[in-house]
């Protein structure tokens, strides 16, 4: 491994300062790229690629009262690309990767699953210990995409310059518009426009990604070939327990299903049976009992206290006392109460401890007390002993310092990116897009992004080109060793399908 330029430790100055009493300025902030080469034996081949890590500064042009004055400095944005080494760009595809949040980097796709190093962080119930190891992916996609990880702008390394307001980013619009600019500055520097295009977000990044491609479209004429879109939101309608909002409860029910399952609700029934029995429910006579509300009979209401008690492992009395209005929050902390413990929310298949086993609600997710560790550890340690890259700034794995999140966009209405992401594809006929779905996954449900997708306002010739995949996991499914190497495999497919053939 060479490193071939020389890293910034800590940040670089800006602004102005003073010496023996004059006005000093201080220099402009600069990119602060290091570039790594490195070797990884797939199995089938072996790839030699260039890592490239740092932060790129974002410029805006500015004009005062009219006249233009300039390109300035607004963000130093962190990112991490793979180029495999003599690869066409004509014809080799590039995936920009995000995580979500908001407030997330890009750590949990990259050392998750798709980047060429993984972090061994073990499963539900057989988690390793610290210190945490890294290992070689060989399922990395970097044997099918370049890759190139995003982190938004307060997460990472990524932050604004001095003088300026991190809350400018800390919004849909200002997330989306600098992200893109991101992509933009990347592709031309880089000599890409040419390249078959991808991008890939989990969770809210997935919804950053839907508006991603109507805004690289339309801003930029940037036209991508697929979307991969993991552990989708694409309307938060259908995960928010807002009142009178009585569309989640049935989106979330086969998922408390799946959970209740794994943690041994269902006996021996197997857990295709469990989601279908779910997902029938859900589909018809749940909504029905919730939109009929007091006129319901008793008997009625009592067959639906029950079926509901049975799907998802609670009790009858406790069914009956939340008006058959399931909360998931509450339901993490119901569900194993006998036990005194409580479910994930990111993975239900994770369960773990509470101070109070009286509770409402968990004071901690387990699922994300789990990961948080091994990923934290693995990333800080990989960036500067495999990477080159110093940094004295932290790491910021997942930050609320993001918070409050502007959705003034969506004002008098819920936050949605469905109608983008479906003028995005009536747009480009071509635009694939792969859905991955985790059953345990209780922060995005899997059937809340069927919901989404057989709503999505496009022709039936396009609504065949999205696919949808699933697995015996949570939202961050790779967690889940054979979940990983499935997944890996799907979205490898997913490229290669997604990419036009002469």
């Amino acid at each position: 491994m060479a490193v071939t330029d020389t890293p910034v430790d800590g940040e670089s100055a800006r602004g102005t300062g003073e010496r023996d009493g004059a006005v000093v300025p201080r220099p402009e902030p600069v990119d602060d790229l290091v570039t790594t080469h490195h070797e990884l034996s797939t199995g089938e081949r072996t790839l030699s690629y260039t890592a490239t890590t740092g932060r790129i500064v974002l410029r805006q042009e500015v004009h005062t009262d009219g006249t233009f004055s300039g390109h300035t400095a607004k963000a130093e944005v962190f990112v991490t690309a793979y180029t495999l080494d003599e690869a066409d760009p004509a014809t080799r595809p590039v995936t920009f990767a995000f995580n979500g949040g908001p407030g997330s980097s890009s750590v949990w796709l990259h050392l998750g699953l798709l980047g060429p190093r993984r972090v061994l962080t073990g499963d539900a119930g057989a988690l390793a210990p610290p210190p945490y190891r890294l290992a070689d992916n060989p399922e990395t996609l970097l044997a099918h995409s370049d890759l190139v990880f995003i982190d938004p702008v307060s997460t990472g390394y990524s932050r604004a310059v001095q003088g300026e307001k991190p809350g400018d980013y800390h919004g849909y619009t200002g997330d989306l518009e600098s992200v893109g600019e991101m992509i933009r500055l990347w592709t031309s520097r880089n000599g890409r426009w040419g390249s078959p295009k991808f991008l890939a977000g989990e969770s809210y990044g997935t919804l950053r990604a839907a508006g991603l491609a109507q805004h690289l479209q339309s801003r930029h004429g940037m036209y991508l070939n697929g979307l991969m879109l993991i552990s989708a939101v694409l309307d938060m309608g259908t995960i928010r327990f807002t009142e009178d909002n009585d569309l989640p409860y049935p989106l979330f029910l086969p998922t408390y299903a799946a959970i209740a399952h794994h943690h041994g609700r269902h006996g021996d029934r197997p857990l295709a049976e469990v989601l279908a029995e779910a997902e029938e429910y859900a589909e018809r006579d749940y909504p029905w009992a919730l939109a009929r509300g007091n006129r319901l009979t008793a008997e009625e209401r009592a067959t639906a206290v029950a079926r509901l008690a049975r799907l998802t492992g609670l009790t009858e009395d406790y069914v009956d006392r939340v008006r058959l209005r399931i909360e998931h929050l509450r339901f993490f902390a119901e569900l194993l109460r006998p036990e005194r413990r409580v479910a994930g929310r990111l993975d239900g298949r994770f369960s773990g401890h509470d101070a109070d086993s009286g509770a409402e609600h968990f004071a901690e997710d387990p699922s994300y007390s789990a990961i948080l560790g091994p990923y934290s550890a693995a990333l800080n340690q990989y960036v500067r002993a495999e990477l080159g890259y110093a940094n004295d700034l932290p790491y910021e794995i997942l930050t609320g310092n993001v918070h409050p999140w502007s959705y003034k966009e969506f004002e008098g209405s819920h936050v949605n990116a469905a109608g983008r992401l479906a003028e995005a594809m009536r747009a480009n006929h071509h635009l694939k897009v792969h859905v991955a779905c985790g059953y345990h996954d209780g922060a995005t449900p899997y059937f809340a992004s069927e919901h989404v997708l057989a709503h999505l306002a496009v022709p039936d010739e396009l609504a065949a080109n999205i696919e949808t995949r699933y697995y015996p996991a949570g939202h961050m499914m790779y967690v889940h060793e054979p979940s990983r190497v499935q997944q890996s495999a799907d979205l490898a497919q997913f490229i290669s399908d997604s990419v036009p053939r002469d």
